[in-house]
């Protein structure tokens, strides 16, 4: 048996194969623009909107923006339930929300595999202004083409068997704490992280609007491979005299919170030249 199918088979053994019912959800406030900005915010890979970002987004609501503190496909609890299609659709209601709630000028912001996630949407979608922080999940890079390899061969073959909504096993990779099983149907899991896809972070960079400004974040105490591939990757962004590269003291984690003052400073100017 071809290797990719027994590989198959280990899948679906003992699953029972259920189908997956998508459920998207978010967590938002209701208040208003008062600033007249409104801002998406969206965790990291295996998060939530009450982990690392959820000090960003109480911040800026407290200094009068609208904000939409999303609970993404990647979360701890949703396990990939849509694909890259669906969760655009998430992002775009959420962004009529902010405006129906006064907001003007509208960012989508992204922490790790969510500053990778709004560099894509940056690409496909009109905004005033993408803010990734630490972008990672890249799945485009040679890390997780050989990590991954396996479980993207299986779903191909699934399905090319007709068996594209059907739930299985497969494999999402975050290199601090290696390979991680997820449950998904085939047709999404490709939708993720086929290498040449959404979520190839050279694709998403060099396909960005030339007219959508972006402040990458990229923290000083970032993950080796993130800072081996920082400037590459910014440089990479169509010119834009908007388009920043801040580099706070901060870790991977931390940059979320560590960034506070300067997304403030950044979206208060691109919104301002908006204005003239």
């Amino acid at each position: 048996m071809h290797k990719t199918l027994r590989f198959y088979a280990s899948l679906t053994a003992g699953l029972g194969l259920v189908g997956l019912a998508g459920c998207a959800t978010t967590t938002s406030t209701t208040s208003m623009a008062t600033n007249g900005m409104g801002v998406v915010v969206m965790h990291g890979k295996g998060g939530s909107p009450t982990r690392h970002v959820s000090g960003l987004a109480s911040s800026l609501q407290g200094k009068g923006y609208a904000v939409a503190n999303l609970d993404m496909p990647w979360s701890g609890k949703r396990n990939y339930d849509v694909d890259v299609a669906a969760a655009d659709k998430e992002v775009a209601a959420a962004l009529e929300g902010l405006k129906a709630r006064g907001a003007k000028t509208v960012f989508v912001a992204g922490h790790s595999q969510g500053g990778l996630f709004a560099l894509h949407y940056g690409n496909k979608h009109l905004v005033d202004g993408v803010i990734a922080m630490a972008p990672g999940g890249d799945v485009g890079s040679q890390t997780f083409t050989g990590k991954l390899g396996p479980s993207v061969l299986a779903a191909k073959e699934m399905v090319a068997a007709g068996q594209g909504s059907t739930t299985a096993k497969f494999y999402d990779y975050e290199g601090s704490k290696g390979l991680q099983p997820i449950n998904t149907t085939a047709t999404n899991y490709l939708s993720w992280f086929t290498p040449d896809g959404a979520m190839n972070m050279g694709i998403a960079v060099r396909g960005m609007n030339p007219a959508t400004p972006a402040l990458y974040i990229g923290p000083m105490g970032d993950y080796k491979g993130l800072l081996r591939n920082k400037q590459a990757m910014f440089r990479s962004l169509p010119r834009n005299p908007q388009t920043k590269l801040y580099e706070p003291r901060a870790s991977h984690l931390g940059a979320p919170a560590a960034s506070i003052d300067e997304i403030v400073r950044w979206t208060t100017e691109v919104a301002q030249a908006k204005q003239n």
